[in-house]
């Protein structure tokens, strides 16, 4: 106890050390008053935020309940981003359960390192294909599907986890601010393309299939901007990945709406893994102050952080509790964006939009 309470004292001190860092280094750049103001009020917010959240982490100290998970072996999942973070600790824990794993990800030979490194370490349970996927392009992300289209006749689980944070103002090849393609755009595209081979799994199996979209608690601060969505005007890091995660969330709930009146047997689920510390945080401001060594004295481990994403996977209680928000293995509740049924249907209608989809699942 007495540890916990010095690990929380510990945690505010940096917070507050950090806003006041945040207001000096907006004060000395030289952007317009109205920005500045803006940029220091959402960095406030955004930082205290986390900070309750690095709380509740800390309150709930999540364990992993193995009895809790389905055993699925001869199921397929695919995970993208699992090289390494949070990724990279759910695809070992779903090879222990038994899965085939899809990894998806930009550098094929670490994820094939990663998965040998598992088997040397003493997994032998599961098996692996690494294939080549860059989110930030969608090229790449048609390419994958097709890949996976033509090897995959059924998909049980997608895990749409790779994720940027932070970092300078970015567009991506198709025009995209790089937080959006990456941690939104990239993953709608991907679902879209996969979605019949998991109806398919979903209905032979009479089980659902589920998508798991990795979101983080910053949802809850973003907006989405129809009229600026990527962020020209003025760019905010934290703002434009809030809005991204936002973007996730409002996704999962307006397909598991659309699965749910077709009766279709596919579940989606949005999951904050919590304050992790992976590299993520290496874009963020204040990189060289808090590191990844001050960091782990109250971020969650990724091990840890990838207890909430395995557990929307297979835990045997979310059969019936789909289209939810996990954090810390628990149904929790979302932003009231996040419930709006006019967003959900506005922000899905204009990425179908966007994207040149005439029909959702249907290519």
């Amino acid at each position: 106890m007495v540890v916990s309470i010095s690990i929380l004292a510990t945690a505010c001190a940096v917070i507050l050390l950090v806003l006041l860092l945040i207001i000096i280094t907006a004060l000395i750049s030289r952007k317009p008053l109205k920005h500045l103001l803006t940029e220091i009020v959402f960095e406030v917010r955004y930082n205290f935020l986390g900070m309750l959240s690095v709380l509740d982490d800390l309150v709930l100290q999540e364990k992993e309940n193995s009895e809790e998970l389905l055993m699925s072996n001869g199921k397929i999942a695919l995970i993208t981003g699992g090289t390494r973070g949070i990724g990279a600790q759910v695809v070992r824990k779903l090879l222990q359960r038994d899965l085939h794993v899809i990894i998806g990800c930009r550098n094929v030979e670490a994820g094939q390192k990663l998965c040998e490194i598992y088997r040397a370490k003493g997994v032998r349970t599961g098996s692996f294909d690494v294939q080549h996927l860059d989110l930030n392009s969608l090229s790449s992300v048609r390419a994958f599907a097709k890949v996976i289209k033509e090897k995959y006749p059924r998909i049980n689980i997608l895990i749409n986890n790779a994720g940027i944070m932070f970092g300078p103002y970015k567009v991506s090849e198709d025009g995209y601010e790089s937080q959006l393609a990456t941690n939104y755009i990239g993953h709608f595209l991907l679902t879209h393309l996969l979605l019949p081979e998991m109806i398919k799994a979903g209905r032979e199996d009479k089980r659902y299939s589920r998508i798991v979209n990795v979101s983080s608690c910053a949802h809850k601060l973003g907006d989405i901007d129809f009229e600026d969505f990527n962020f020209k005007k003025h760019y905010i890091p934290s703002q434009a990945y809030a809005q991204s995660k936002l973007a996730q969330v409002l996704f999962s709930n307006y397909l598991n709406s659309l699965m749910r009146d077709a009766s279709r047997w596919v579940g989606v689920y949005s999951v904050h893994p919590g304050i992790v510390n992976t590299d993520l945080f290496n874009q963020w401001h204040f990189e060289v102050l808090l590191n990844k060594h001050v960091r782990r004295l109250f971020f969650k481990t990724p091990e840890t952080g990838s207890i909430s994403v395995v557990y929307a996977c297979l835990s045997r209680k979310l059969e019936i509790a789909t289209g939810t928000y996990i954090s810390n293995s628990q149904i929790t509740s979302m932003s009231a964006s996040a419930y709006s049924t006019d967003l959900q249907r506005r922000l899905f209608e204009f990425t179908m939009n966007k994207l040149n989809i005439r029909e959702f699942g249907v290519e």
